[in-house]
């Protein structure tokens, strides 16, 4: 069966149950500095999947057990760690570097974007993680930032509650080829300058996600003093708060 196909399965699965928990999730944003202008990677999914369908994301999904146990090259930052224990419910310190490593396999797994550092020894790897084995890395999720969270409103098929980080280009070690194709949940990457023609039609959270990006970095290199936004709905309407304010 094809991802696409997969994809489908599952999601029409789920149609039939009234009320999901939100699942915890990451998202990472790839930033390309390089240029004048700071340009962002997105894929398009595929036309045929249900959930967003054409649309230019980023790559992302829910966290898996294995985020928790994988090795690491180094840790996150205390200041990182800070953020993501930042409002509520409340989380263990492991869960924030649970989130920050699933941001770091969900792309490689969407995109063959593998963030990493060399190891002198090998390490085994299996399953999500055998890319970076087979190129000597372990995942590194020290440089990351985290820019927002946002939860899917109730009465959602699919709930996530989902952190989105931000990682500089530089910090891609390697390449798995083949992943992007016609019958990927993703069928195209791109890098994009933010407010450019394919982020047009986005989801409204990417856009509101970009937004506070782009505010970000007007005001020079990331920092993690930032106010972090949380975007969450009461009462039918989508709030913006910030995290532990």
């Amino acid at each position: 069966m094809s991802d696409v196909a997969t994809a489908v399965k599952e999601e029409k699965e789920a149609d039939h149950h009234p009320y999901f928990r939100p699942k915890d999730a990451a998202t990472l944003i790839l930033i390309d500095r390089s240029g004048d202008k700071p340009k962002v990677l997105v894929g398009k999914r595929h036309d045929k999947v249900v959930f967003m369908p054409g649309k230019y994301v980023f790559p992302g999904g829910r966290v898996d057990k294995s985020d928790n146990r994988i090795p690491v090259a180094a840790p996150i930052s205390p200041e990182l760690e800070a953020n993501l224990l930042k409002g509520s419910p409340k989380i263990a310190p492991s869960r924030a570097r649970a989130l920050a490593v699933a941001a770091i396999r969900e792309a490689c797994e969407e995109t063959g974007l593998c963030l990493g550092c060399k190891v002198d020894k090998p390490v085994k790897l299996d399953g999500a993680w055998k890319p970076f084995a087979e190129a000597g890395l372990l995942p590194d999720p020290s440089g990351l930032f985290l820019i927002a969270r946002a939860i899917t409103p109730p009465g959602r098929v699919r709930r996530f509650d989902t952190r989105f980080f931000t990682a500089d280009a530089s910090a891609i070690a390697h390449r798995v080829e083949g992943v992007i194709h016609a019958d990927a949940e993703l069928v195209e990457l791109v890098w994009v300058e933010i407010g450019s023609q394919p982020l047009a039609d986005a989801h409204a959270m990417t856009k509101n996600v970009l937004a506070e990006l782009d505010r970000r970095l007007a005001t020079g290199p990331l920092r993690h003093d930032a106010p972090v936004p949380f975007f969450h709905f009461y009462g039918g309407k989508m709030q913006k708060d910030v995290l532990g304010a």
